[in-house]
């Protein structure tokens, strides 16, 4: 719970604001190995006038939809087990009202659909990828890359699995694009882009990095390698790293 709602506070903050509260979206991980937690987004929040996840959001409409696709994609790559209230796996407008039935007409309309298939594909990409869940309650399973970027409102790390696999996870919490961030990354390899909230599939703009790009040995945020990426708005990326 105190992650969700450190979570949900951060985000119902105008992005030009989130630069002020950037510790309240890393303090998770200060704590976040002193249980077995589940990350919950919980019936509670969305009731009882506390208005559905889509209308927590600052922004017009599409920015509103935007930071819904970026927050559940950071959430499944935060460590710890998820589990989301149903409506929200849709984007569901109005709060829930047990009295009626789920408003499954919206996957009539492309913004509300586009979020169905991108929680489709984060259970697809959670289960593949063993980086993203089988060290999610051990330390070595999570590294920071960046999370002092308050200026722009950026998140950066790795996840890594037993064997060592690593998925590196980008995260803009602004509607501001950055073209060609040079992002430190740990080793040499492709880094494949797996998943990006921005893509057009989801409802997004479409900015990324055509499907991945190769770590070359520039040094970067302190590491060896580094990958010159392009940032969408409002918009987290996984990149998977695969040898050459």
């Amino acid at each position: 719970m105190g992650w969700m709602n450190d979570s949900l506070t951060y985000m119902s903050h105008e992005p030009v604001h989130r630069k002020y509260h950037h510790g309240s979206a890393t303090f998770s991980m200060i704590y976040a190995y002193h249980e077995n937690y589940v990350l919950v987004l919980s019936h509670d929040e969305v009731v009882h006038g506390k208005g559905s996840l889509v209308q927590k959001m600052p922004g017009d409409r599409w920015q509103q939809m935007a930071n819904v696709r970026f927050f559940l994609a950071w959430m499944f790559a935060h460590p710890g087990k998820k589990l989301l209230f149903q409506g929200l796996d849709f984007g569901q407008s109005e709060e829930w009202n047990h009295a009626v039935g789920l408003p499954w007409h919206l996957l009539d309309f492309e913004e509300h659909a586009g979020i169905q298939r991108l929680v489709r594909d984060l259970n697809r990409v959670y289960v593949a990828e063993p980086a993203l869940n089988e060290l999610d309650h051990e330390p070595g399973g999570f590294e920071w890359i960046d999370h002092n970027d308050a200026k722009h409102s950026l998140f950066t790390f790795i996840r890594r699995s037993r064997r060592g696999e690593i998925v590196v996870v980008l995260v803009n919490a602004t509607p501001v694009p950055r073209s060609g961030y040079r992002l430190g990354v740990p080793e040499g390899g492709f880094y494949e882009e797996v998943m990006n909230t921005d893509s057009s599939l989801y409802g997004g703009s479409n900015l990324g990095s055509a499907g991945g790009i190769p770590a070359r040995p520039q040094e970067s945020h302190g590491r060896p390698y580094s990958i010159q990426v392009e940032i969408p708005p409002l918009a987290t990326v996984y990149f998977k790293q695969r040898a050459v």
